[in-house]
């Protein structure tokens, strides 16, 4: 199977504080946890939603990719992100397939989790990520 289900809906914000009293207060859900990802200059809160998640993430640096983002279209909805077993198989399957990639092979993004970008170009203009958890670690 190549998707497993959708691991997390990423939303851009220009501040977490700001917008974690509408997830925490408004809709009563719950934050799992806040971290930084220096590679990619990001802070990402964690909010738990059933079995997903939604992944605020707020820009530390204008170099950041959601720092353009915000920039050019504003703060909102950013990236689904997919859980997939074998993410380099996955990967190369889409290459194959014509489908062009942010990111050939997979990094390390928050939580640990090994992740890759499928370029919008290919996919009808949303930005989707693969996600592979590590070994051991629930995929919620």
């Amino acid at each position: 199977m190549m998707v497993k289900k959708v691991d997390h809906i990423g939303i851009a914000v220009r501040s977490i504080e700001k917008a974690l009293p509408f997830y925490i207060e408004t809709l009563n859900l719950t934050l799992e946890g806040i971290e930084e990802v220096s590679s990619q200059h990001v802070r990402v809160a964690f909010i738990k939603v059933g079995d997903t998640k939604i992944e605020l993430l707020e820009p530390t640096s204008e170099e950041s990719s959601v720092a353009k983002f915000i920039d050019k279209r504003g703060e909102g909805l950013h990236h689904v992100a997919l859980a997939v077993n074998n993410i380099e198989e996955r990967l190369e399957e889409l290459k194959n397939k014509g489908i062009a990639l942010i990111d050939e092979k997979p990094r390390v993004g928050a939580a640990q989790a090994n992740i890759a970008f499928l370029h919008p170009k290919s996919t009808s203009g949303v930005l989707y990520e693969f996600c592979e958890k590590q070994r051991g670690e629930k995929s919620d």
